[in-house]
């Protein structure tokens, strides 16, 4: 969440340093910007639909339509950022404007324009960042889509994603384009209904049809071509009629007679030109009047300019053909994507499927929509994956899960289910949108990894067992070795334990701990590196904490690895030498310190990083979520693990969530 009150300093504003350097006219661009209307209004689902799907299709946790103001930038949509505007000093898309169509940056922190701003050195962190241009059809720039994320993306986005951003980007100006106009053309027309009320809009004419003469005021006459003097007194009706545009002129004149015949009422809209040939359309309406006969023998009415109002409806015609061709784009784009992307209506119901499913699945076109698509799940995969949509529905949580779907050949392949919903402004969900990625090679290599990991596993604990039984062995021939043989076996019964844990698992092979604690793990662990009396040293104090195994292997990785390289190269490796390991809560993290001592003096830091020391860096940083920080101290060496609080026991930490 980014704080809406924050203010950075001058040093870290992005706006533009140089205005000569500007493509356009500031103060011109911002009266354009505002000229659509856009600023400051409520949500719109067309809108958030946009952000919702680029920021899917580009993997990003931000997606957002930002409009560039004077000293803000305001977003019109937005996902994964929680605000509707923030300052222009903190800005990318303040840069982007300056780049011909758009602007990439694969890491913020090692770009120069960006390493100082606060949401990259601070929260939320920003990395990445690609944005494409909303420029109007003139070539002003008003803002930008755009994608963000945490991470740095050194290979940017890939030529589908590139191809999505600048799609969705038009169709946003599209929309944008749409509103400016359906404005404009709802204020011609309130125009037009204030001028036919006063009736002297353009002006109004009084047609004596016995005596062929039509009076008119003088910018009625002005707008037929007509001397004012002579309208005045009154001209016949074909010095007003001669104006109308040859192309209009039959359909009026059969209007005209029509409304003669008829019951009076009189309503035409056509073209008349003026003095200087220049075609405007106007709006007539008007009455004929009868004797007692039947006969028509007064017509009069008013006109109005409607030129504006038919120009935005020419103007909104073109929008919607663009529109329509923009979605075109965008089924052509889903059509595109590797995965099969699907949609549905707010209650789950199918509506929508790409060329991918259909190719994959060989059913006909429309036959999965509603609820057909569970047909297609594994019958043994059915139950679960319908109760997981169904709390999905009603939660709004999103929608992750691996069944095995029909493929068009007749077999079940394994399939990646994902999908998010689309809320409105008021929170409600308005739409679903979901991908199902095949994933069946990935499964294949997975059980193949697992038989291979199972099997190295099986021989290494041969390997144990044959070594302990050696040892055992040897102390039988040898009575006065047997407390040196009894300690040994412990060691390696301790090593054999810590392989376990240790060693690559799946979901199906990961070790179970059960209810235990993080003490008592590594006492275990550590056993070991007991010495000769059996006497531990690595020595435990502080508080301690409920550990599970989804955390097990991270940790045993971890300290297996720094008691390993203590008894190669540190304290561990000279008798005297011990490790004292301090652990302590503090709020909401665990502090674990690795403290070496007794052991050979320490020079300086190593040069080299190890494959060990990467693999104990990645445990904590990658897959515990904290940070490792190692102190090369002359007396020995000092480790600071920092984890969040509920690293050790995500299960349960998520139980309480529910």
């Amino acid at each position: 969440m980014i704080d809406r009150n924050h203010r950075p300093s001058e040093d870290a504003c992005l706006t533009h340093a140089d205005k000569d350097s500007l493509r356009w006219d500031e103060p011109k661009r911002l009266a354009i910007l505002r000229d659509y209307g856009v600023l400051d209004t409520d949500r719109e689902a067309a809108f958030d639909d946009i952000v919702a799907l680029i920021a899917r299709i580009c993997e990003a946790p931000i997606a957002v339509v930002n409009l560039i103001d004077a000293d803000r930038q305001w977003f019109k949509a937005e996902a994964g950022l929680g605000v509707r505007e923030t300052p222009l000093a903190t800005s990318f898309c303040a840069h982007t404007l300056l780049q011909a169509d758009g602007m990439v940056v694969r890491d913020a922190s090692l770009d120069p324009r960006f390493a100082a701003n606060p949401l990259v050195t601070g929260e939320p962190h920003l990395r990445f960042y690609a944005g494409r241009l909303l420029k109007t059809q003139d070539g002003v720039p008003l803002g930008a889509l755009c994608v963000l994320d945490t991470k740095a993306r050194p290979e940017g986005l890939t030529d589908l994603q590139q191809m999505a951003l600048q799609t969705l980007a038009d169709q946003v100006m599209s929309q944008l384009e749409l509103r400016r106009v359906l404005r404009q053309r709802e204020e011609s027309e309130d125009t037009t209904r204030r001028a036919l009320q006063a009736s002297n809009y353009v002006g109004a004419w009084d047609w004596d049809i016995v005596a062929d003469r039509v009076v008119a005021d003088e910018r009625f006459a002005a707008m037929y071509g007509v001397d004012p003097v002579m309208a005045r007194t009154g001209a016949p009706i074909a010095d007003f009629t001669r104006s109308v545009d040859p192309q209009d002129e039959a359909r009026v004149q059969a209007e005209i007679q029509a409304a003669m015949s008829g019951e009076g009422r009189f309503h035409s809209e056509y073209r008349v030109r003026d003095a200087q040939g220049q075609a405007r359309w106007i709006v007539a309406r008007g009455q004929v009047y009868f004797d007692p006969t039947g006969a028509p023998v007064r017509f009069s009415g008013v006109v109005v300019d409607i030129t504006d109002r038919k120009q935005a409806d020419a103007e909104l015609e073109a929008i919607a053909a663009r529109l329509s061709a923009s979605e075109a784009q965008f089924r052509v784009l889903a059509d595109a994507m590797p995965q099969m992307v699907w949609s549905t209506r707010p209650d789950g119901f199918h509506d929508y499927y790409n060329a991918r499913w259909y190719e994959f699945t060989g059913v006909p076109a429309g036959s999965t929509d509603g609820e057909g698509w569970t047909d297609m799940f594994h019958p043994e995969d059915q139950p679960r994956a319908m109760e997981r949509w169904r709390r999905c529905l009603a939660t709004g949580e999103p929608y992750e899960i691996e069944y095995r779907l029909k493929h068009h050949s007749g077999v079940y392949r394994w399939t990646l289910g994902r999908a998010a919903a689309v809320r409105n402004p008021d929170g409600e969900i308005s739409r679903w949108f979901g991908t199902c990625t095949d994933i069946d090679e990935l499964k294949r290599l997975e059980q193949g990894r697992e038989l291979i990991s199972q099997e190295l596993s099986h021989r290494i604990k041969n390997i144990f067992a044959v070594i302990t039984a050696l040892v055992a062995l040897s102390a039988r021939q040898y009575p006065e070795a047997r407390a040196f043989a009894a300690s040994l076996r412990t060691r390696i019964t301790a090593l054999a334990r810590a392989h376990e844990f240790v060693r690559p698992h799946t979901e199906t092979s990961q070790p179970t701990v059960g209810a235990n604690t993080l003490h008592a793990f590594l006492s275990d662990l550590f056993q070991a590196y007991a010495d000769d009396a059996g006497a531990a040293r690595v020595h435990l104090a502080g508080d301690d904490a409920v550990f599970d195994d989804q955390a097990a292997t991270s940790v045993a990785l971890l300290f297996h690895e720094l008691a390993t390289n203590a008894a190669k190269y540190g304290a561990l490796s000279r008798t005297g030498g011990r490790v004292d390991l301090a652990t302590r809560r503090e709020e909401d993290r665990f502090i674990l310190t690795w403290i070496e001592t007794g052991g050979p003096p320490v020079s300086e830091a190593p040069t080299r990083t190890g494959f060990g020391s990467s693999l104990a860096s990645l445990s904590v940083e990658g897959q515990l979520g904290g940070r490792l920080v190692r102190d090369w101290r002359p007396e020995g060496l000092r480790i600071l693990v920092d984890l969040p609080a509920t690293a050790l026991s995500r299960r349960r930490a998520a139980e309480k969530a529910h």
